[in-house]
């Protein structure tokens, strides 16, 4: 059937179609889902395991190596990475990319089983997996600034306000930030439980057995069943204090607060401290549910928040803190901007070229695809985003050329004399296949990114869908809604009686021009494609000349800073280097009202980073000597002025601490340069390491040079003299649990209070005194007879060098050791001077020693080698299709050879504008070469028609098809190149690099095009030349 006449003969139901799509089209808009980035699937889990009190050597040996052994039997691992450290075990698991998200929770299942399994770990250790909420963005973040209240006042009315985000519809988890732990302590002093014949262990048994919290079971009454609920459980801190301990010989009874100090209080020092500006605070952070609209979660959350602004008291107020939502509306704003500008370019180019009648049926086509689009994406789920705008803007050129060749081709014939309804009708029968073709080997050029199975993937594969569902759109309605618009619309006098406009002489003009450079280019044929292939070869070597960035930073107007003093350091230490920093701020970055552009707010998270409040950030690990500041600025474009001000002051100011100021991520980079080096003897690796970090620092452009293990710390060994413990009538139970006590404590069970469950924490009276003398004299009690001896009567407490912690990588130990770059630096660079160093001196390193490198080369190389893999796939596409098309060898090789000639044109874009090689001007060459085909099968299209219906000779047929096809060509790259301008100056740094791929790797493909074409045609097809005479009726056609 063919799909014109139906549109002209049925043209109530095409309009009445037409007119549904754009309403529902409109109604999808309002809808979509709104996120920064397409979601993507995290196949990642953590394994922690608690073992308190134990050096990260034993964490190591009895704890992450049989955990780890444990991991390896799942047959869906890619990479099972692991710290130990003082009392902690923290393993990451990750999964091989061809795992499907349906899948994730069977494995995590299996591999929880596996654990609770494992026999031979310390007593008391429990491996916990946690795989939910890794790589969950909680866009959102919130903070209560406490001036004037106590943290337990606060508290109340943070409680509150939590519940009244998580009821929020589109609110998926809240999570608090700067928590203070509460606990009941019970207080003793050992010499005073002895008097009462009591030692701590027994105390401990007496009150948890004293303290239960469980059901009584059901009694049968009758015929009712009914619920026993004993009441032993502990319900006022009063209950605590009355309860009744036996002492002695259990004859006689006292009160637990009568020999012990009961109390309700914070840990101190807390786990994590939050500041807003300076002050106390505590934080929310707010994530989405997957598939809704950030933009209106941010509205909403805004009008909790002005509710309470009302109701807190002077000296609480609420204060965003990261506002992804904001970043977000901006971003998409500035999309649909570029959208409607790149249509508005197209829409100038179409009249200019065409005039307004021709040029406004064509450029009808764009709002019609466009509108057709959001409705079919709304359809399958996928929402709005920066890729799948940026899809959009691509697709725009794309979409236009199906218009430009059905109105070509129906004024050609109109030119010629047919009447109007039968050229739209022969015009649709004539580009059926050949328009279909186009639309889908241009498709099938983005299959690799969609088929890829990686993050980066992931995130672009939506490009793939996007295009294809535009490409096909608009396939459909050229052949439908334009031919009808043709027939009604288009009114073209016959050839003869045609006035020539301005843009009509000038396209003769340029194409006099190119008729006289194909005949030249044809006569020396050879040469002129030798020289084609030569500049080929050159651009390949030009490749070495780009800088290559595997991700460009994000441009949120956000800067972050990392604080890693030495392991060990106490949380207060921290604090202190923490707040010189905000004193710093505050008198020199902080806008005020004589400086207009820096920092605007700031939050610092002292102890444990806060949750992930962007793609490009991840989360730490905890610990008291870590700090993450988050710094809002006034604008993005003065980040790298605050990040140069920041490093410059705390490279000054702290010259020991690991502080690392930089930009956010965008979500596919890592650290530029990484080198793992990984064995077996820690002193072996610390040497090794040492080495790369004094060549790294010899290299240009390399900066915060570290690696991820730290300085060795020092560490106490209570060694007991087994004879004397014994001769003392005290065990080594007995020394670990006195050590416990005064150090740390130890649970004795649970207190319900309302909806909260706190833990009762026994501990000395002496735990404040955390000195080595009193650690010394500390006596020890034998829990059974309640005898006490000094530990230094049955011990010696020796000092030790220990290393901060252990990190392993696939089992082996490893050390990884990162570098930043400068302003200046370049990772290509860098890269070509550390890879020969290190494979010479890899020669020398002991057995069993090797290095593999990290960072943006092993995100390079997956990445980028995940979609190369499927090219193939896509390359066999589209041979296919064009065997399908011209049903020949020669043409199809034709088609093909013409895909590498773009990269000329990427590689003097890149170098001209001065924008680095990764992955998006990647992704800008394969959409290039599923562009260029394009005019290629045009081309030859044209060329069989001029030979086989026209029936001109094979050397005319040639000139005839460049010449007749000289204008939709141009006038599709125009469209093309013109429309990606705005994508370029506004869409943000991560698109500029693809955009100038792909317009000047257009514009010189398109050029080279027009001149490879006929000339490999005649050296294939043997088309002599040399006394060629042309024709020049040949112009006038």
């Amino acid at each position: 059937m063919n799909l014109a006449a139906f549109s002209i003969n049925r043209n109530r139901i095409t309009l009445t179609v037409l007119a549904t799509i754009m309403i529902m089209g409109g109604v999808f808009y309002q809808s979509l889902s709104r996120d920064s980035m397409p979601p993507y699937t995290v196949r990642v889990a953590t394994i922690v395991s608690s073992f308190p009190g134990s050096s990260p050597e034993r964490v190591e040996l009895l704890v992450t190596d049989k955990v780890e052994k444990t991991v390896q039997e799942i047959p869906e691992l890619k990479e099972v990475s692991s710290t130990s450290r003082s009392g902690l075990s923290v393993i990451s698991v990750e999964l091989k990319d061809q795992v499907k998200p349906e899948d994730l929770q069977p494995v995590w299942d299996r591999l929880r089983r596996k654990l609770s399994q494992i026999k031979g770990l310390p007593s008391g250790v429990t491996p916990v997996l946690n795989d939910d909420g890794i790589g969950e963005v909680f866009g959102i973040a919130v903070g209560l600034v406490i001036d004037g209240f106590s943290y337990a006042e606060a508290k109340e009315y943070i409680d509150d306000i939590k519940d009244d985000f998580i009821k929020l519809d589109l609110a998926s988890k809240v999570e608090l930030g700067g928590v203070q732990d509460e606990r009941i302590f019970i207080e003793f002093d050992n010499s005073r439980l002895k008097e009462y014949g009591l030692s701590a262990a027994k105390l401990q048994n007496i009150i948890g057995s004293t303290n239960i919290l469980s059901s009584g079971g059901e009694v049968n009454l009758g015929k009712e069943r009914i619920i026993l609920e004993p009441t032993g459980n502990f319900n006022s801190l009063n209950d605590i204090k009355q309860t009744l301990i036996p002492t002695g010989d259990g004859s006689q009874m006292v009160y637990l607060g009568d020999i012990t100090k009961v109390k309700k209080g914070y840990i101190d020092p807390s786990n994590q401290v939050v500041y807003v500006n300076g002050k106390e605070a505590i934080s929310l952070h707010i994530s989405l549910k997957e598939g809704a609209n950030i933009i209106q979660l941010g509205e909403d959350i805004n009008k909790v928040i002005s509710q309470w602004q009302s109701d807190l008291p002077v000296g609480l107020e609420l204060k965003r803190l990261s506002s992804l939502d904001t970043y977000i509306s901006d971003k998409i704003s500035s999309f649909v901007v570029n959208l409607l500008q790149s249509i508005g370019i197209v829409l100038v180019v179409m009249l200019i070229f065409l005039g307004v009648r021709t040029g406004s049926i064509i450029a009808s086509l764009i709002p019609m695809v466009t509108i057709m689009t959001i409705m079919l994406m709304g359809v399958i789920g996928m929402g709005l985003n920066q890729v799948t705008l940026a899809a959009l803007i691509m697709a725009l050129g794309m979409m236009v050329d199906n218009a430009i060749v059905v109105a070509e081709t129906v004024m050609v014939k109109m030119e010629k004399g047919v009447e109007a309804k039968k050229a739209a009708i022969d015009a649709c029968g004539e580009l059926f296949t050949p328009l279909l073709i186009s639309t889908l080997t241009t498709s099938a050029a983005f299959l690799a990114f969609f088929m890829a199975e990686s993050t980066m993937g992931d995130i672009v594969g939506p490009i793939f869908v996007v295009i294809t569902l535009a490409l096909l759109s608009s396939w459909i309605l050229a052949l439908t809604v334009i031919t009808l618009f043709c027939f009604i619309f288009l009114k073209v006098k016959p050839k003869s009686e045609k006035k020539e406009s301005v843009i009509d002489k000038t396209i003769y003009f340029l194409k006099l021009k190119y008729k006289n450079i194909i005949l030249g280019a044809l006569a020396y044929k050879k040469t002129v494609l030798l020289g084609i292939v030569a500049a080929f070869i050159l651009s390949l070597f030009g490749f070495g000349k780009i800088p290559f960035i595997f991700f460009p930073d994000s441009d949120r107007n956000m800067v972050t800073l990392d604080i890693n003093l030495p392991q060990g350091t106490r949380i207060e230490a921290t604090e202190s280097l923490v707040k010189d920093i905000e004193t710093h701020i505050t008198k020199n970055l902080l806008v005020n009202d004589d400086k207009v552009d820096g920092i605007t707010d700031w939050s610092s998270f002292v102890g444990s980073g806060p949750e992930s409040y962007d793609l490009g950030y991840t989360t730490d690990e905890p610990d008291p000597s870590y700090a993450h500041i988050l710094i809002n600025t006034s604008s993005f474009i003065y980040n790298n002025e605050i990040v140069k001000k920041l490093d410059e002051f705390c490279f000054n100011a702290f010259p020991n601490a690991d502080i690392k100021v930089g930009l956010l991520g965008s979500g596919g980079g890592g650290t530029p340069i990484e080198v793992k080096i990984s064995g077996d003897d820690p002193d072996v690796l610390a040497k090794l390491s040492e080495q790369t970090k004094q060549k790294l620092k010899t290299i240009s452009g390399t900066k915060n040079i570290k690696d991820d293990w730290g300085p060795k710390t020092k560490k106490f060994v209570v060694s007991i003299d087994q004879n004397k413990a014994q001769l003392a009538g005290v065990t080594s139970s007995d020394i670990a649990t006195s050590l416990q006590t005064v150090l740390n404590g130890f649970k004795t069970g649970e207190y319900r209070e309302d909806d909260k469950s706190i833990p009762i924490l026994m501990r000395s009276n002496d735990s404040q005194q955390q000195t080595l003398e009193s650690i010394e004299t500390l006596n020890i009690y034998a829990q059974n007879t309640g005898r006490s001896v000094p530990l230094l009567q049955v011990a010696s407490i020796l000092p030790e060098w220990q290393y901060a912690k252990i990190k392993r990588l696939d089992i082996d130990r490893t050390i990884n050791v990162s570098s930043e770059l400068t302003a200046t630096g370049n990772a290509s660079q860098i890269m070509s001077q550390i890879t020969p160093y290190l494979l010479e001196v890899s020669k020398e390193w002991p057995k069993g020693y090797a290095y593999k490198f990290g960072g943006d080369a092993e995100n390079t190389a997956e990445n980028m080698g995940a979609v190369i893999s499927y090219l193939p796939l896509s390359g066999f596409i589209i041979i296919l299709l064009l065997i399908i098309q011209f049903n020949s060898v020669r043409k199809t090789f034709m088609v093909a050879s013409t895909i590498p000639l773009g990269i000329i044109g990427v590689v003097i874009g890149l170098l001209i504008f001065q924008e680095p090689f990764g992955f998006m001007p990647f992704l800008g060459v394969i959409s290039l070469a599923g562009i260029v085909i394009n005019n290629a099968i045009v081309l030859i299209d044209r060329v069989q028609i001029e030979e086989n219906e026209i029936k001109r000779p094979i050397a005319d047929a040639i000139i005839a098809a460049c010449l007749q096809r000289f204008r939709p060509i141009l006038l599709a790259t125009f469209t093309t190149v013109l429309g990606l301008i705005p994508l370029y100056l506004s869409g943000g740094e991560m698109w500029e690099g693809m955009a100038v791929s792909i317009m000047i790797g257009l514009l010189f493909g398109t050029v080279i095009t027009l001149l490879f074409i006929p000339l490999l045609y005649s050296i294939l097809y043997k088309v002599n030349y040399a006394q060629y005479h042309f024709d020049e009726q040949i112009m006038d056609d």
